[in-house]
This record gives C-alpha cells, structure tokens and sequence, in this order.
C-alpha cells in the first residue's frame, strides 16, 4: 500500500487520530523519497530515527482499551 492509499484508508476509517496509523503514513512517505531519490541516506536515518521516538513518546496509553482502540 503506497502512501496515497494509506491515507485514504485512514480518513475512511476515521483514523486521523489515531497516531500509530499516522507513524505508519510518515513511514510510507519516508520510504517512497527515499526510493525516489529525495532523501539522502543521512536525511533517511535520521528521518527514522526521529519517528521512532515520536512512536517511543505515545507510551502504552492503549493498555486497558485495545479492544476500543485497535
């Protein structure tokens, strides 16, 4: 799933808040510069590594409310 298509399953699914899915749709972005030569390989990693503490940072606030929430 390109990003393009993320992002359409993510407003069908009224999941605009829900930051995980958002994590996911910046990942696919990433990917698709760097495959199309936007991004170097310094740029990427640091890129990566930005998002990644963004996901560190949510904490398990889903703990108790899966069901509700996944």
């Amino acid at each position: 799933m390109d990003s393009q298509e993320l992002a359409h399953f993510i407003e069908a699914t009224g999941g605009t808040f829900k930051p995980w899915l958002l994590a996911q749709l910046r990942l696919a972005k990433l990917k698709e510069q760097k495959q199309a030569g936007e991004l170097s390989d310094d740029d990427y990693e640091s890129a990566i590594a930005d998002l990644h503490q963004d996901v560190m940072n949510l904490g398990e606030w889903w703990r108790g409310i899966e069901d509700e929430v996944f």
